[in-house]
């Protein structure tokens, strides 16, 4: 199964969450906006350098399937541009910015981009809202089953406290946590 994270917010929580799946010797794929590897660069080496993977999830983090095809396109490029500026590379994945599925246009326009993969999720662990630790874990140990993709997010101390829990009773089941590369190959 695939741990998956929104990349925006504190850089220092994104080195806590990345040190802590580490640790347990755990990969995971960010999906990182735009506009926050331009304020935190030295990011797109970190998660790559520790086995990760890296994708696209916009420059600004806006509704994408709601936007004009054009503002959709400078959306997904914006982000590409920036991947490829720090890393060499747009990345292999896509996910949409404020919604699990992609629209057409916007799968569309993302393979036109160069994005093998638009990603979506059928696990939401909710801890955007905040909801305290042992919720996140509890919602995502309910959900989770072998080829699940989770939503999880840079930023959120919850998801930091959670994590191990997450990643203890994954190993308790049999079940490893794993790029989106090597879940889907």
């Amino acid at each position: 199964m695939a741990l998956t994270f929104h990349g925006n917010g504190d850089p220092v929580t994104a080195s806590a969450l990345l040190a802590e799946a580490e640790r347990y010797g755990a990969h995971v794929t960010v999906l990182a906006v735009g506009t926050w590897l331009d304020e935190h660069p030295g990011i797109a080496r970190r998660i790559l350098d520790g086995g990760h993977d890296l994708g696209n999830h916009t420059l600004h983090h806006l509704d994408i399937n709601s936007m004009s095809e054009a503002e959709a396109r400078g959306e997904i490029a914006g982000c590409a541009e920036r991947l490829r500026r720090l890393t060499g590379s747009i990345g292999s994945w896509f996910r949409p910015s404020r919604t699990p599925t992609a629209s057409p246009l916007v799968e569309r326009l993302a393979r036109e981009a160069g994005y093998p993969h638009v990603l979506s999720y059928d696990v939401d662990s909710l801890d955007f809202t905040s909801p305290g630790a042992s919720a996140v874990a509890r919602k995502v140990l309910a959900e989770i089953r072998e080829g699940s993709v989770v939503s999880l997010h840079f930023g959120y101390d919850d998801t930091v406290a959670a994590l191990p829990v997450v990643l203890e009773e994954l190993d308790r089941r049999g079940l490893s946590a794993v790029t989106t590369t090597e879940l889907f190959s």
